[in-house]
């Protein structure tokens, strides 16, 4: 089995400077109470990154918070995420998202931002009140309507309806939520919406406010797709991008059609099919087998016809034209290289022109020139060491980037997936990422598989974290710096897409539940010691707890790392705060069968 990407093993503990703590805390919202705790997380001399933590410590449900705060002279909030932060002069003002307002009695959310300067905050309040936690008394909100029911879809519109909230003092009117926004405040328990796209999927809510204008929580949510359209759903302007592994239809029997069945289809933007050889320099198909040759049978096959035995494409190839045909929105690109295949672009450096001339005659083969939008290479890695080591020094991935532009033109598609490793010297050190950037689409950064079993004994730490966190093994080896240290030499940040697996890493004998314990080997996996999708994981190894912004789990003597829906809402939170072009994932396979990693991508980039 070919697993993809493996990061380099060392480590060296790294004790970050102690996080100042302030303990703040006041309630807006009548009869609750709640806490605001301030922690500086990372601190770099002439800037740091701060977090604030609001809880609810009432007995009631929190539907809104604001904290705010002054900063002395020459200190600033430059950038933030999870919460909409405005400032003026020295006074600074954080507002919940529309998805992360409502805290129920014990509940706590977060929210974090960049900062220039060294000072710490002062004066703050949370909601309009003292810092102190106390208890406000008065009248409680209103409760959460019912949820809406969908009658009378047309290509533009939807009649919404809904039982009614209580309130000890009367409901005033309500607001209906579409996607998570407010479009109409209602006196009414129905309401239709107007002006929606044809063929387009929408998720309508509602909310209760009382007379004294207090927001209750919102009710449930449904769902409706609205009549007409070609089917092609909305998907923003953020790519969505899956790595599909051309070996899954064996031993995993992973096939084209389950991103049809999972739904996953209508989420994503783009495929990378996985992958094809770079032998003697030159791009080849691997397995043909599994390409074009394989015969589905009508209930295997995203059409629901069956393959004929003197069709002239069958396989994947003929499965992924037959899913652009029913998602024309789609674009795939056939991704060479990988982990197992990526010796092949030394010689490949020294002849860019007659590679890329290869690839693109394996790209336009005329059995199945219609399939593909596009080209990836995945060099593990220039001029530096993966499964090999290369020489071929800091030019050559620029270099084999412009042949590649030159040899297939502006109106393909032509990417790269590109290490992660922000460390001093490290590998995104060892290449001219900021110069080949100009011929290049997106950078798929692979902000994945920093730690692992691959050292035995730990410590055990997430593989893929977002920030860096008290006590990490290596600095450098997080999401955050790889996107700072690729911006800082060039790349806009349009053209780079944060990385997300869709399995987990984990270790045996552990004892200790927190980051950072000892162990005696690999965890067990289904298909590979160390590794685990998260379709298994979720129910086999539910996560425990969160640090440096991904999941991690104990259970028994085990201690496995992965993300959920919930740190991969936190990610693309986080990617649209930085400007980023998307995320990409490998691979679909580790997915649940509806698409739940799949889904949260999509609903956070949205």
């Amino acid at each position: 089995m070919r697993f993809r990407h493996r990061a380099a093993a060392g480590f060296a503990t790294l004790l970050l400077p102690f996080a100042g703590l302030i303990g703040l805390a006041g309630p807006a919202q009548a009869a609750t109470s709640a806490t605001a705790t301030y922690a500086k997380t990372q601190d770099w001399g002439s800037g740091f990154e701060g977090k604030w933590t609001v809880k609810n410590t009432g007995t009631t449900t929190l539907t809104s918070w604001t904290v705010e705060w002054d900063f002395p002279a020459g200190t600033s909030v430059t950038s933030a995420w999870d919460a909409d932060v405005t400032g003026s002069g020295t006074h600074w003002t954080a507002r919940n998202k529309s998805w992360n307002g409502t805290l129920a009695p014990g509940a706590s959310v977060s929210f974090g931002f960049n900062g220039s300067g060294t000072g710490s905050p002062t004066g703050c309040k949370l909601n309009g009140g003292g810092c102190d936690g106390a208890s406000v008394p008065g009248d409680a909100p209103p409760s959460a309507p019912g949820t809406p029911t969908a009658s009378g879809v047309t290509d533009t519109s939807v009649k919404l309806t809904w039982s009614a909230a209580t309130d000890d003092k009367g409901v005033k009117n309500y607001d209906v939520l579409r996607d998570g926004a407010r479009v109409a405040t209602v006196t009414a328990t129905s309401y239709t919406d107007t002006g929606l796209s044809a063929g387009t999927d929408y998720s309508y809510s509602v909310r209760a406010r009382d007379t004294a204008d207090q927001t209750g929580p919102a009710g449930g949510a449904v769902k409706v797709r609205t009549t007409g359209g070609t089917g092609e759903p909305p998907t923003g302007d953020k790519v969505k991008l899956g790595y599909f592994a051309e070996w899954g239809v064996h031993g995993r029997n992973y096939h084209v059609k389950n991103l049809v069945t999972s739904g996953s289809a209508s989420k994503i933007t783009h495929i990378n099919y996985a992958f094809g050889n770079v032998k003697d320099g030159r791009c080849v198909v691997d397995d043909t087998y599994a390409a074009y040759e394989k015969a589905y049978t009508a209930d295997q096959s995203v059409s629901g016809t069956a393959d004929t035995w003197d069709q002239p494409l069958r396989g994947n190839f003929n499965q992924l034209r037959q899913l652009k045909a029913k998602y024309p929105h789609i674009k795939v690109l056939y991704s060479f290289g990988g982990w197992t295949y990526s010796g092949g672009f030394a010689q490949a450096a020294a002849d860019p022109s007659a590679f890329a001339a290869s690839c693109k005659a394996v790209v336009e083969d005329p059995r199945w020139a219609d399939v593909f939008d596009g080209i990836d290479i995945d060099w593990e890695y220039p001029n530096a060491c993966g499964l090999t080591c290369d020489t071929s020094g800091p030019a050559a991935f620029r270099d084999l980037s412009r042949a590649l532009r030159a040899e297939f033109g502006p109106d393909y598609l032509v990417t790269a997936a590109i290490t992660a490793d922000a460390t001093d010297g490290g590998k995104i050190d060892a290449a001219d990422y900021g110069g080949a950037a100009q011929y290049l689409d997106w950078y798929n950064v692979m902000t994945y598989d920093y730690f692992g079993a691959w050292d035995k004994t730990g410590p055990t730490a997430p593989h893929s974290p977002l920030t860096s966190y008290t006590g990490i093994p290596k600095e450098g080896f997080t999401s955050a710096a790889a996107i700072a240290k690729l911006r800082a030499k060039g790349v806009p940040a349009s053209k780079l897409l944060l990385g997300i697996g869709f399995y987990g890493r984990g270790w045996t004998g552990v004892t200790q539940s927190a980051p950072g314990g000892t162990a005696t080997g690999p965890a067990s996996g289904t298909y590979e010691a160390g590794i685990e999708d998260y379709k298994v994981l979720r129910t086999a190894c539910p996560a425990t707890g969160t640090v440096g912004g991904t999941a991690y789990a104990h259970c028994g003597s085990n201690w496995w790392s992965y993300d959920t829906p919930a740190t991969i809402g936190t990610k693309m939170t986080w990617a649209k705060n930085q400007g980023l072009g998307g995320a990409f994932f490998w691979e679909f396979s580790g997915d649940t069968a509806n698409g739940e990693l799949v889904s949260a991508i999509d609903s956070g980039l949205r």
